[in-house]
């Protein structure tokens, strides 16, 4: 019997719907078929189920945020289960050491982090039977059924799993020794916070404080054009004034001068050219280019894309939505046509068909096997949904996807550029610019507005004469750079480094992905904004205080600049090829760590920090170390004082003494506030608090704290002594 392993529930109903079976607790029993003669057993990860362990797992000393205590670099990586997750992991335990069980599937998506999930499960359940791997690239039946026909041999992907364990173990290493570093560091410069620092949210970060520098430091400057209407003939148009290429006067006194020679003036056409320019239609959709257009039209965030996304690859609608490619191989193409012959039946889409191009599957602009990574474009699949069910969200992305095949099988778009230059008086001259649509081609599937269409401009030949019926001057200032969308944000991830001065890193840059993966784009984004670095507002990115400080204190570290992370990304691919030595690897991260502290405690004897930026910090989390943080009142076990240690109130002396008194942040599902605790120490008992819930009902209290037992405790005053049972 085979054990198959999915890597979410979803996923794992999903592999077994297409066979008999029967639900059971945490995971699916299916019948014996074809496919599984002896039967099999579905279950499923909840994502990640195993986590790196935490410092202190491997030196107890190391749970102290400590500059003595770095670098921590441990011999040998653990690996454990999310608490949260146990349950699970003890349901695939279980099915892992039936005896029934003779061979796993490793089911789990068909990339790294998929490889990595699955078989740290299985490194803990300390599993030595066989292993096939379930390697598919959509959910619909025709695919899975597929798929576990031509199940992969282990070792072909053992080297995917070797590149994502090294990252993540490398990624550790960086995160908790930089992280400790400079919030440590900082801390001594009144900065009482946590400061997390990633090989992939830092340059990433750093690239949204460097545009907010810009902004901040850009001094507006007024300019002045000059635009005249012409009357050639009865032929209307305008143009703007021109000197040496350039239409911007950086003066009034000069822009009027122009404006009133110009005035009611004679003014002849002087040339006109016409270019002709062809649009091909756009390539397929890889992640990253959805969740940039998603956010550009629709303000998704790129996580909210990813997740709709995820929810139409679960039903079976889109193919695989963590894809890097923007190409299909043959095999893919091949199916195009069934799945165009549905999509013509739907209402909406059938406007589109017949179209004019039959068939792509020789059009390498689309279909290149040596473009295909791991996975091809995203597509949607044969099992086209019933669109009116979908969600309004789920019918957005949908309509993208499609489109965009759709598109791929119209021809191009022609548009004429026409520039007419007209000469005023024998001196002045202004340039007028049109735009004429001459093939709609794919426009007419996919309508991309331009932000600036050009005007269309009347037919005009050189020579024609006419006058200057009407000059305006007008007023504008210049603009600081644009902040960036999130949308945008993804797009520079992807690029980033790509316009470095640096032949060496240009070379590198073009065969890495850049910052981050497909995968992990959004999620890198969604941890700026969880910790505070990043704000959003009406879809614009903003850099806060704490990330300016934070990249400030950086300062020129390689951990701020996207070379590492190219040069890592490329050992990466490297390990995954079998290329490189994930040993090797870890050997170079370990010495990069160790420069970083020491090179950071040096530095950090010239930091400076502007007011401004002092005045704007707001911490996002007390430091739950040590003395930081604001002193709510003296503890009542010992002469320590109690302060908010984050998930908890404690004492200020636990180092010093183990005092262990605290007061819960939550009691009964009820927050305990800061505001409380003042009056818990200072005055004996809090205020009446409504709505403590335990079990069935819920009740109004005051809390106190029980002098002999140094214990909080309820205090149930006459007039709120009767529970009350919950609704």
């Amino acid at each position: 019997m085979k054990l198959i392993i999915a890597e979410k529930p979803d996923q794992g109903s999903t592999l077994a719907s297409i066979f008999k079976n029967k639900k059971q607790n945490g995971f699916i029993e299916i019948f014996p078929n074809e496919t599984f003669t002896n039967g099999a057993y579905v279950t499923w990860a909840i994502g990640h189920l195993c986590q790196l362990v935490n410092p202190e797992a491997y030196e107890p000393g190391w749970k102290k945020w400590s500059l003595d205590n770095l670098p921590m670099i441990p011999a040998q990586f653990q690996y454990e289960v999310t608490k949260d997750k146990i349950k699970q992991f003890s349901v695939i335990q279980k099915l892992v050491n039936n005896p029934a069980v003779t061979e796993i599937i490793h089911a789990g998506d068909a990339g790294r982090e998929g490889e990595l999930i699955i078989r740290n499960i299985l490194r803990i359940t300390g599993c030595k039977k066989p292993m096939k791997r379930l390697w598919i690239s959509s959910l619909t039946p025709n695919s899975i059924r597929e798929g576990f026909n031509k199940l992969l041999d282990e070792d072909y992907t053992r080297n995917l799993y070797y590149e994502a364990y090294t990252r993540a173990c490398a990624d550790w290493v960086v995160g908790m020794n930089a992280s400790r570093l400079y919030s440590l560091l900082l801390q001594k410069q009144g900065f009482s916070d946590v400061f997390s620092v990633g090989r992939v949210q830092t340059p990433t970060l750093a690239l949204i404080v460097k545009r907010e520098l810009e902004i901040e430091n850009f001094k507006s400057e007024p300019f002045w054009e000059v635009i005249a209407h012409f009357n050639i003939d009865g032929k209307k148009y305008s143009g703007k004034w021109q000197n040496d290429g350039e239409t911007r006067v950086k003066t009034k006194e000069m822009a009027e001068k122009v404006a009133a020679f110009c005035r009611d003036k004679p003014a002849e056409v002087s040339d006109v050219q016409s270019e002709r320019k062809e649009f091909l239609p756009p390539l397929l959709y890889n992640l990253s280019a959805l969740q940039a257009e998603a956010n550009k039209r629709f303000k998704f965030s790129p996580k909210k894309t990813l997740d709709v996304l995820q929810k139409l690859y679960q039903k079976g609608n889109v193919s695989y939505p963590r894809s890097d490619s923007r190409y299909v191989t043959k095999e893919e193409a091949a199916t195009f046509p069934e799945i165009l012959t549905k999509l013509s039946h739907i209402n909406g889409y059938d406007k589109f068909f017949p179209l004019p191009i039959e068939s792509i599957a020789d059009n390498k602009r689309y279909v290149n096997e040596k473009k295909v990574t791991d996975h091809y474009a995203i597509i949607p699949t044969e099992q086209i949904p019933n669109v009116d069910r979908l969600d309004p969200d789920e019918r957005k992305l949908y309509d993208l996807i499609v489109t965009s095949l759709i598109a791929a099988h119209y021809p191009k778009a022609i548009a004429e550029y026409t520039t007419v230059t007209t000469l005023v008086a024998g001196r002045a001259v202004f340039q007028s610019k049109g735009k004429v649509q001459i093939e709609e081609g794919w426009r007419k599937v996919i309508n991309q507005k331009e932000k600036e269409d050009e005007p269309a401009l009347p037919q005009l030949a050189k020579g024609e004469q006419g006058r200057t019926v009407k000059v305006d001057v007008k007023e504008s200032q210049t603009q600081p750079p644009k902040r960036y969308t999130e949308g945008q944000l993804i797009t520079l991830m992807k690029t980033a480094g790509k316009h470095i001065e640096d032949k060496e890193m240009e070379k590198i840059l073009s065969k890495t992905e850049g910052l981050g993966t497909e995968a992990t784009r959004a999620g890198i984004i969604t941890m700026l904004k969880d910790r505070k670095y990043i704000d959003v507002t009406k879809n614009l990115v903003y850099a806060t205080a704490k990330a300016r400080i934070l990249i400030e204190a950086i300062g020129q570290e390689i951990l701020a600049s996207p070379k590492m992370t190219a040069k890592w990304e490329q050992k990466l691919k490297e390990i995954s090829e079998g290329s490189a030595s994930p040993k090797n690897f870890m050997e170079q991260t370990n010495k990069m760590v160790s420069h970083l502290i020491s090179s950071g405690v040096g530095h950090s004897a010239n930091w400076f920090f502007s007011e401004d930026v002092r005045e704007n910090f707001t911490p996002s989390k007390k430091m739950t170390k040590g003395k930081g943080g604001t002193k709510l009142g003296k503890c009542k076990k010992c002469d320590g004082s109690i302060v908010d240690k984050g998930s908890f109130y404690g004492c200020s002396n636990y180092q010093k003494n183990q005092c262990n008194f605290t007061i819960s942040k939550k009691i009964l599902g009820k927050n305990i506030t800061q505001k409380n605790v003042k009056l818990l120490l200072t005055e004996g008992k809090t205020e009446l608090i409504e709505g403590f819930t335990n079990k069935d009902k819920t009740f109004n209290a005051s809390l106190y704290i029980d002098e002999q037992e140094k214990r909080v405790k309820f205090l149930f005053e006459e007039q709120n002594s009767k529970t009350v049972t919950k609704s």
